[in-house]
């Protein structure tokens, strides 16, 4: 009894420092964590007890900035949550800016041992990276497409605290026949296999400029885009093309994907999209008439333009 007493005490006291260094000090849980030798998932975790157990007590002062404006957006996409991050000062920053806030999002709600299934995209792979340096425990992504070299663009120094099961297979084929003996192959089932048991769905959603990364990435021409846009597509999830309601629009390179279908992803529970940008608003709108999408994670000029063109 004496011994319970003295962890009471002394967790009390650790929970009361940790909270003066992160509340008072302003230092990050990762400084704490080294300050004080311990991991900084127990740093987490002690902020939490403190919380519950009143030892840190809020007074809210005004509503969170965005707060009417995210839930004006779950109500009306029927959505389980949004989360609204600053716009960035410039547009060469909106993308990491955007990932920094969706990985924190993320961190704060994965559970143990979690699989992830991550679609393709610059934006994903930047959520990937920034979860995989920061986590105190390893964190198991699974490939949702094909095209090993889309899922890594940016490799950041440090410790990189993730186990990879990515498709060992280009994500385009040449044809519909070399597609679906890929697709055929023991690896690349084995991977396919996994995505309707992964905890949390990561997607981005491309948009119809002539900057979209599907573009630049040499998977489909601007004759291609043209097209696609003529016959109503406004974007891509996963590289299937919605129009704004959310149906699926044919392509000129459907059966030559290997890539997770939109019947797949719309039974995959926890389904998060992380996209922002004025030029991929309509996509967005289109994934979320289309129910793909369990949780949106945007910036403030993005959610107030699909408020106001879905108003």
């Amino acid at each position: 009894m004496e011994n319970e007493n003295k962890r009471a005490i002394y967790e009390k006291d650790l929970m009361t420092k940790i909270a003066c260094y992160y509340y008072i000090d302003n230092l990050t849980q990762q400084k704490i964590a080294e300050r004080i030798g311990i991991p900084r998932l127990r740093v987490i975790k002690l902020l939490e007890k403190a919380r519950q157990s009143g030892i840190i007590q809020f007074k809210i002062a005004g509503n969170r900035p965005y707060i009417s404006t995210e839930n004006d957006i779950v109500k009306r996409f029927g959505l389980k949550d949004v989360f609204i991050v600053p716009t960035a000062s410039s547009i060469e920053n909106r993308n990491d800016v955007l990932a920094q806030g969706a990985a924190a999002y993320i961190a704060n709600r994965l559970p143990e041992n979690a699989f992830i299934n991550i679609g393709y995209g610059n934006t994903t792979s930047r959520v990937l990276n920034h979860l995989a340096y920061n986590s105190d425990t390893q964190i198991s992504f699974v490939s949702l497409t094909g095209g090993v070299n889309y899922y890594l663009p940016n490799i950041f120094s440090g410790v990189f605290n993730a186990k990879l099961y990515l498709m060992p297979a280009p994500f385009i084929l040449t044809n519909k026949e070399m597609a679906e003996a890929v697709k055929a192959e023991p690896a690349v089932r084995e991977i396919a296999e996994m995505v309707p048991l992964s905890t949390m769905t990561i997607i981005g959603i491309g948009g119809m400029d002539k900057n979209a990364t599907i573009v630049n990435n040499g998977m489909i021409s601007q004759k291609d885009l043209l097209y696609l846009s003529m016959k109503g597509a406004v974007g891509d999830v996963l590289c299937h093309f919605l129009d704004i309601n959310g149906n699926q629009v044919e392509s000129p390179i459907d059966g030559r994907l290997i890539t997770t279908s939109l019947e797949t992803l719309a039974k995959q529970n926890n389904v998060i999209g992380v996209a922002a940008g004025e030029n991929k608003v309509n996509a967005i709108i289109g994934a979320l008439n289309g129910n793909f999408l369990d949780v949106l994670i945007t910036d403030q000029e993005t959610a107030e333009l699909i408020i106001k063109r879905t108003s």
